[in-house]
C-alpha cells in the first residue's frame, strides 16, 4: 500500500518528494514521514484560508447547503449596509439643493427688488449679465417681467448698453435670414422693443 501512497501523495503536496535524492527507496522513506504531516496543513488551509486550494479534492471544493446560506446572508448584510450608507448620503445631498436657488429665480428676484426700490437692492453684475443673456427668451424671462426688464434697460450705460444693442442688432440679422418659425414672433418682437428702446 505505502508505494501507491507515495504518488498520490506527491500529487497532493507537490514537491515533497524532492528532498529524497535519487534512489527511489530514500526518495519514498523521505517523503512518506512530511507527506503525511503536510497534507492535513495544507487541507485546512485550504478549507479556511482559501489560499490553497490545489490539495483539496474537488468535491470538498463546494460549499455546504449550511455554509452557503452563513455566505449569502453575510453578503446580503453587506448589501444592506452599504445601501443605507448610500441613502443616508444621498439623503443629506437632497436636503441641500432646494437651499439654492436657480440662477433665473436671483436674477427676476433682483429685477422685482429693483422695480420695487427696495431699500436692500445693490447692483449685481452676475445677475444683470443673465438677464441680458436671457430677456429674449420667454421661458426664462417671462412676458410679466419683460416691461420691467425693459425699464431696467434703459439705465443701462456704457459697454454694457453698446453690447446689448451690438448683440440685438446681430440676432435680429440671424432671424432675418433664416426661415420665418411660428415660435419666433415674440422673440422677434423683444428684439425690437431692445432696438428701440437702446437705439
Amino acid at each position: 500500500g505505502s508505494s501507491r501512497a507515495g504518488p498520490a501523495g506527491h500529487a497532493q503536496c507537490g514537491g515533497a518528494a524532492a528532498a529524497g535524492g535519487g534512489d527511489p527507496a530514500v526518495r519514498t522513506a523521505a517523503a512518506s514521514v512530511p507527506r503525511r504531516r503536510t497534507c492535513p496543513r495544507d487541507l485546512t488551509t485550504g478549507a479556511e484560508g482559501g489560499a490553497v486550494l490545489r490539495p483539496v479534492p474537488d468535491a470538498e471544493l463546494e460549499l455546504s447547503p449550511e455554509e452557503q446560506r452563513v455566505l449569502e446572508r453575510k453578503l446580503k448584510k453587506e448589501r444592506k449596509k452599504e445601501e443605507r450608507q448610500r441613502l443616508r448620503e444621498a439623503g443629506l445631498a437632497a436636503q441641500h439643493p432646494p437651499a439654492r436657488r436657480s440662477g433665473a429665480e436671483l436674477a427676476l428676484d433682483y429685477l422685482c427688488a429693483w422695480a420695487q426700490k427696495h431699500k436692500n437692492w445693490r447692483f449685481q453684475k452676475t445677475r444683470q449679465t443673465w438677464l441680458l443673456l436671457h430677456m429674449y427668451d420667454r421661458d426664462k424671462v417671462p412676458d410679466e417681467h419683460f416691461s420691467t426688464m425693459l425699464a431696467y434697460l434703459e439705465g443701462l450705460q456704457g459697454r454694457a448698453r453698446e453690447l446689448t444693442v451690438q448683440k440685438a442688432e446681430a440676432l435680429m440679422r440671424e432671424l432675418d435670414e433664416e426661415d420665418p418659425d411660428p415660435l419666433l414672433p415674440g422673440r422677434v418682437q423683444r428684439i425690437r422693443q431692445v432696438l428701440q428702446l437702446l437705439s
